[in-house]
């Protein structure tokens, strides 16, 4: 982007309830409405039989296909006021059916930066206790998966080459990332 670019003012080209089209310069992005960001969550329970991640997939209209990502959730879209960490602790009882005694903050993160303004707050959630089956709230499709960090690998190959779609931010479990 050019200094000329940067020093244009933002100009919005289009506004629906969630995101919102913008223009800076000859930049064409999308953001997050109403300052909406999200919350995502990297849930390992360490449990006696090993130590498990907590995924779900859900249909991305975007992508016409499933997709497996990490529990997450908007942060604001019902009440204005809500911190990230309690949006992160609601959505994961809610996406997964575990409960975490606790949240540890790891950061803000964004995920395509070329084209999307939106950023998400990491969060490991520590202690999980089930406490319900999961799959989110009425008219979500959510489905849970509970896998062996050991087979983590294996399973997101095995995922893929059944025509799901792999969230970026599963390269936390597959390379050199906070699981270790």
């Amino acid at each position: 982007m050019s200094e000329q670019d940067m020093a244009s003012s933002e100009e919005i080209m289009w506004e629906g309830r969630f995101i919102t089209a913008k223009r800076r310069g000859r930049w064409e992005y999308v953001g997050r409405a109403r300052g909406i960001h999200a919350a995502v969550i990297l849930a390992v329970d360490e449990a006696a039989d090993g130590r498990h991640v907590l995924l779900v997939d859900q249909f991305r209209v975007p992508l016409g296909r499933r997709c497996i990502e990490l529990p997450a959730g908007l942060v604001g879209d019902h009440d204005e006021g809500e911190e990230a960490m309690l949006a992160a602790t609601r959505e994961l009882e809610e996406e997964t059916g575990y409960l975490a005694s606790r949240m540890e903050t790891l950061g803000e993160f964004y995920s395509s930066p070329g084209m999307v303004s939106e950023s998400f707050t990491l969060f490991r959630a520590h202690g999980l206790v089930k406490t319900g089956e999961g799959g989110g709230v009425d008219g979500e499709d959510i489905r849970v998966h509970r896998i062996a960090l050991a087979d983590i690998n294996d399973r997101i190959a095995a995922w893929r080459a059944e025509g799901f779609a792999i969230d970026v931010k599963l390269l936390l479990l597959l390379g050199a990332g906070i699981v270790g």
